[in-house]
């Protein structure tokens, strides 16, 4: 196992460049996911730290290893990929024993990592099978099989869930956070859905235009984004960001429509500049239902029920901004209904108007 290190990490191709200064440790054992939306560079970093992409500038290093100019097999790593990659002429055993075989291991020591593998993975009775006659779940365990069995100081996962559909997605999420756990393999995961993201990593880089926004703990991320951009991307339904600006002593929000809040405590060093404000679905209540004293009027729009809740689309007064609002249990809401909601102070967040960075 190791430790893997990023130190000004950058990728260009020709004039544009993708990947633009990346400065981040990974902790021997850890687990970290790189989430962020399609053609954010996530994918490309992962690649450069598998060695399949040449790095453009800035240092790589695997332990205690500087990896800049060393080939993927000798990286020490091991990587399941979207498509599965199996031989479909080779059976289950073949194809994970396959990697073992090119490096010339005894054969009994082929058989007892394969053996192994399998008892892990559940595929003990499937070694004999060719990859057609599996699901795409068993599939890609398969690959994960063929990674464990080489041993590896780090896992390397692009986005192994994409294929799959969705009952089988939150199985495969399960299993692969188990294997994690149980193995203890430093583990670098990209995906673009932000639940994976969510329930998998001890940490998470969102990633957007080549830029590290944030990282952190999930829950970090989740409570306290740095950005608009981590704001709106981490959390389903997304938070809703409204357009706004503070009065000049900093002690109230006025939002595009005229709703005007309190804020709990004085921004007063931002006083009179535009912000963005953002509220979670999730911590609006019906009002009443709480003590807190932060109030808004929706416009019922549109109702989904969910069965163990409900999302409200509405607007702010006649003609103010949208907003979306998660309340427990089934509600009957008509269009045109008016909806009074609260919110705890703590759950509001503000971020700069024009750098979008996080205020207070």
């Amino acid at each position: 196992m190791a430790e893997i290190v990023l130190d000004g990490v950058r990728k260009s191709y020709g004039k544009v460049e993708v990947i633009k200064g990346v400065d981040w440790k990974i902790n021997d054992g850890e687990f970290v996911v790189i989430v962020g939306p399609s053609g954010c560079g996530k994918s490309t970093l992962l690649r450069m730290i598998a060695g399949l992409e040449a790095i453009t500038a800035g240092e790589i290093s695997i332990g205690d290893t500087v990896v800049n100019d060393l080939e993927p097999s000798e990286r020490n790593i091991a990587m399941v990929f979207q498509n599965y990659a199996l031989y479909p002429h080779m059976s289950v055993y073949q194809n994970m024993a396959y990697g073992l075989k090119i490096k010339k291991i005894p054969k009994d020591e082929i058989d007892k990592r394969v053996q192994r593998a399998a008892e892990i993975l559940e595929l003990e009775e499937y070694l004999d099978r060719p990859p057609r006659q599996l699901s795409g779940g068993q599939r890609q365990r398969v690959a994960m099989g063929r990674a464990i069995v080489r041993q590896p100081a780090v896992f390397l996962f692009d986005e192994p869930l994409s294929n799959l559909d969705a009952k089988l997605r939150v199985q495969m999420r399960l299993e692969i956070k188990k294997l994690q756990e149980d193995l203890g393999i430093t583990s670098v995961y990209v995906t673009h859905d932000q639940v994976e993201a969510m329930t998998l990593g001890h940490r998470l880089a969102v990633l957007n235009g080549g830029v590290v926004e944030q990282l952190g703990t999930p829950i970090e991320v989740y409570e306290k984004p740095a950005t608009v951009f981590v704001a709106g991307f981490i959390g389903s339904p997304s938070m809703n960001l409204l357009e706004a600006r503070l009065d000049e002593a900093g002690a109230f929000v006025v939002l595009a429509g005229g709703a005007k809040i309190a804020l709990p405590s004085p921004l007063g060093e931002y006083g009179g500049r535009d912000v963005t404000f953002g509220v979670r679905p999730e911590h609006l209540e019906d009002k009443g239902k709480g003590a807190n004293n932060l109030q808004l009027s929706l416009n019922v729009r549109v109702v989904e029920q969910l069965g163990a809740d409900t999302l409200v689309h509405g607007t702010l007064g006649e003609n103010g901004a949208e907003l979306v609002a998660r309340l427990d249990g089934i509600r009957t809401l008509s269009q045109g209904h008016v909806l009074e909601l609260n919110m705890a102070a703590k759950s509001i967040h503000l971020f700069d108007g024009k750098t979008g960075r996080r205020l207070g």
